[in-house]
């Protein structure tokens, strides 16, 4: 019932700064000389006040009343041509009001009841924070209600920081990662998330801040994977390739066989000139590597050209390869063929969309590699 009295509350509101202009141009206009009447009809009282007093006679009183009369008829009858025109104005005034007045508010509900939830029952935000039935966004609202009379409740924080890091919010992330770490103390977790927060946040780059909180989780855990590569990484961007190649290949020989981020080590391992997996497609075997060490400049690239094409028949007849589609992309670079690796690149990502993880490696490997990648999307 509120609603509605709100409803029609704006409703008298609108319609009255509506009509106001219309009431005032409704309005009969002054007449235009209305002050000419005032003043012969002052001249004529003046005149019989003269006659009384005996200051003027009466012949001469009575020219003086019929000029004065003569003037006031003209002035009446201008007064009466310009009133008519008065009159359409103020008809089509009123329609306008009654337009106002009653269509207005029926247009409205009409409108509402077609496009509107008239069935709905309120939902204020309290009841919605109190049961956010899933709702990602009601749940981060409420635990940003919760912090903000609590700002010291590191557990909040702690909880947070990863929410808002999967909801792309890297800013606040970093800034409930910091307020955790202060508040509950380092962690690997803490850290490392902290870390890569920085990292998303600057474009990739591997800040010397992210440095320094990785090297503390891997105080706390020397095995953390996620402070290895971020570490390795950021030496591969400092051009410190030998010692970024030590730290991928440790990486790669402490991990899982079936870790998810071991396809992505072994990308860099492979742009630094490491030795990789045989298993992967076009990757040369040893014999391969042996015969390619006797072989002349031009019998070497033959052979090279040769292991592309196998590779790119092979993503032809299995295309759901990320390290298939890097190792493709790089070597079109390594041979000089960049519209090529352009090429590659966007078949790689109608298999690995530049909106997922894949396609994010993909990308992050073309820009590394010199290739323009604005606009490419699939």
């Amino acid at each position: 019932m509120l609603f509605w009295i709100l409803v029609a509350t704006l409703t008298a509101a609108v319609a009255a700064v509506l009509i106001l202009p219309l009431l005032r141009a409704g309005e009969a206009p002054s007449s235009p000389h209305s002050h000419d009447i005032e003043v012969y009809r002052d001249q004529l009282e003046e005149l019989k006040r003269d006659q009384d007093s005996g200051l003027i006679g009466g012949d001469d009183a009575e020219l003086a009343r019929a000029e004065v009369a003569r003037r006031l008829l003209a002035v009446g009858e201008s007064d009466s041509e310009v009133a008519p025109a008065a009159a359409p104005r103020r008809s089509v005034s009123r329609l306008a009001q009654a337009f106002v007045l009653l269509c207005l508010p029926a247009v409205g509900l009409c409108l509402y009841l077609l496009t509107g939830s008239p069935g709905l029952p309120a939902q204020p935000l309290a009841a919605r924070l109190a049961d956010p039935n899933g709702d990602i966004n009601i749940l981060i609202a409420k635990a940003e209600n919760h912090l903000a009379i609590n700002p010291n409740d590191g557990a909040g924080w702690d909880l947070l920081a990863p929410i808002y890091m999967r909801n792309g919010r890297v800013e606040d992330a970093v800034d409930a990662y910091d307020r955790a770490i202060r508040l509950l103390g380092p962690t690997p977790a803490r850290l490392g998330g902290y870390a890569e927060a920085m990292v998303v946040q600057s474009d990739g780059v591997v800040t010397s801040k992210a440095q320094d909180a990785l090297k503390q989780a891997l105080a706390l855990d020397p095995n953390d994977p996620r402070s290895e590569f971020y570490l390795a990484l950021g030496l591969k961007q400092e051009g410190k390739n030998a010692e970024a190649l030590t730290a991928f290949n440790r990486l790669v020989a402490t991990s899982p066989a079936d870790a998810p981020w071991l396809p992505l080590v072994k990308q860099h391992v492979a742009e630094l000139g490491g030795a990789t997996s045989a298993a992967a497609p076009g990757n040369p075997s040893a014999d391969d590597v042996a015969a390619a060490q006797s072989m002349s400049a031009g019998d070497r690239q033959e052979m090279i050209r040769g292991m592309v094409g196998s590779l790119e028949s092979r993503l032809k007849e299995n295309p759901d390869n990320l390290e298939g589609w890097a190792r493709l992309i790089r070597s079109h670079v390594v041979l000089d063929q960049r519209d090529k690796a352009l090429a590659a690149l966007r078949e790689g990502l109608k298999t690995f969309p530049a909106d997922g993880d894949g396609g994010k490696q993909l990308l992050a490997l073309a820009r590394q590699l010199g290739i323009a990648t604005d606009g490419v999307t699939q």
